[in-house]
């Protein structure tokens, strides 16, 4: 996983978190209140956002561009584990708790592939792109109708 976490609130505009995003080479924010996961927001939620908004959408919250309750495992879980539940839910990251349901790290296929199994990783990414007519992606994210 990941790990230290660079991460935003939700009210953090979306201008400083692609900043943020721009100097760390990084895709994805974890999005925290209070010190709770309450949502991830990826480049592409932000250039979404920013291209279908109206005015100065730099200066609008995190939250608006933002996936909510996003989807994690414990750190106690195993690499099987994480990569099940990232082909069932088709996404390509998943935040990472510990027992307290504190956010420790950030997994993603990438990670999988690299620090454990390129088979494993190729099946998850197999997961992701199948069609089950939900009108999700593999990052997560709705589309809105």
């Amino acid at each position: 996983m990941s790990s230290p976490l660079i991460t935003v609130t939700p009210e953090t505009p979306i201008r400083q978190a692609a900043a943020i995003m721009r100097e760390n080479d990084i895709g994805v924010l974890p999005v925290l209140d209070q010190m709770q996961a309450v949502g991830i927001v990826t480049d592409r939620d932000m250039v979404i956002c920013i291209l279908a908004g109206q005015g100065n959408a730099g200066d609008r919250p995190v939250s608006e561009a933002m996936s909510s309750d996003p989807i994690s495992c414990r750190e106690s879980q195993s690499i099987a584990e994480a990569a099940a539940m990232m082909g069932d839910a088709q996404v390509e990251r998943l935040l990472v708790v510990d027992q307290q349901a504190r956010l420790v790290g950030v997994i993603t296929v990438g990670d999988i592939a690299v620090n454990a199994s390129e088979i494993l990783a190729g099946q998850v990414v197999g997961e992701i792109c199948e069609d089950r007519g939900t009108g999700e992606r593999g990052h997560g994210i709705k589309l809105r109708e």
